[in-house]
């Protein structure tokens, strides 16, 4: 049977909240390993500290859902305010993890957190902790809002969490500037992956993320944005694992640079064309094989004919 998520604020929403956190704080301890075929900046820091990171997410985003609820704040003005929201809770929780780590090159990046993009979904999510499904756009999701499962919403904080955990690795990362000052702080403040604990093991990391994100900015992301699908973080039993679910994405599609509609028109040409493309060539191919069956056997036939008259002779 399939369990669905409460449709509008009441004790039922109250309760699904309480329990939706409780299945992720359990979560966050046993499967936080990546066991996608992905890079995350995540995968840089060890077992402990990755939980500790995430722990520190899950923590602060049960106080931002209390607070926006305190505040009484209206629908229309979370939609208008997600962005931001989003930003101020990434540098805060990113505030609170470095006072573990005594390192003054970590402080004063408020500037590189607020460029971080915007792919945490977080609107919908904070919609459907605070508001319920029925304020959720009947177009963004592939279900109608008041029949919204409640493992969608689950995967969407888990994806979340994943996402700005991440930033707040990534943020880290790029304030220290060099490998050299990487290697160091990781090392010094004990929270390094052992598979990452030499110079030359971090620039084949960061240069593969870097990788990543340009194949992924101009490639994957494109296509999820062409077939109206969008790349989430998921934790399983596994661990962290990714998935794709439907999403309108008719906003980011205005806002596309020209490389990428090059990209997009494109796949509407390959998609228009391929296919009348490939049944042309196997009907070719079926008409060359139907030729060559012939000519094979009429030459056959008449190498026996010629072999029977010599043989009469």
């Amino acid at each position: 049977m399939i369990k669905y998520w409460p449709n509008q604020q009441n004790i039922h929403l109250n309760n699904a909240i309480v329990e939706l956190f409780f299945e992720i704080e359990k979560k966050l301890v046993l499967n936080n390993y990546n066991k996608s075929n992905q890079y995350l900046y995540l995968d840089i820091l060890n077992t402990r500290t990755r939980t500790q990171l995430l722990q520190y997410v899950l923590s602060e985003f049960k106080t931002l859902v209390l607070d926006l609820i305190e505040i009484n704040l209206k629908h229309e003005t979370l939609n208008k305010f997600s962005n931001k929201i989003e930003k101020i809770f990434i540098y805060k929780t990113y505030e609170k993890f470095i006072k573990n780590f005594n390192c003054t090159t970590l402080k004063h990046n408020k500037n590189t957190i607020l460029d971080c993009e915007n792919k945490s979904l977080i609107e919908y999510l904070l919609t459907y902790l605070i508001f319920g499904s029925c304020k959720i756009n009947h177009k963004i999701f592939i279900f109608e809002p008041n029949y919204t499962p409640y493992h969608q919403v689950k995967i969407l904080l888990e994806h979340f969490i994943i996402e700005i955990g991440n930033n707040i690795t990534k943020v880290i990362i790029n304030s220290l500037t060099n490998t050299h000052n990487i290697n160091s702080f990781l090392k010094r403040s004990n929270i390094c992956n052992k598979l990452y604990t030499s110079n030359r093991s971090i620039i084949l990391f960061t240069n593969n993320l870097k990788w990543q994100a340009f194949i992924k900015s101009y490639i994957y992301e494109v296509k999820s944005l062409y077939n109206e699908r969008q790349q989430i973080w998921i934790i399983g039993q596994e661990g962290i694992l990714t998935k794709y679910i439907y999403i309108s994405r008719e906003k980011e599609s205005k806002n596309l640079k020209n490389i990428k509609v090059i990209f997009i028109l494109w796949l509407e040409i390959k998609d228009l064309f391929i296919p009348k493309i490939e049944k042309l060539i196997i009907q070719i191919f079926k008409y060359f094989l139907y030729c060559s069956i012939n000519l094979f056997s009429n030459t056959i036939i008449i190498l026996v004919k010629v072999m029977i008259f010599y043989l009469k002779v």
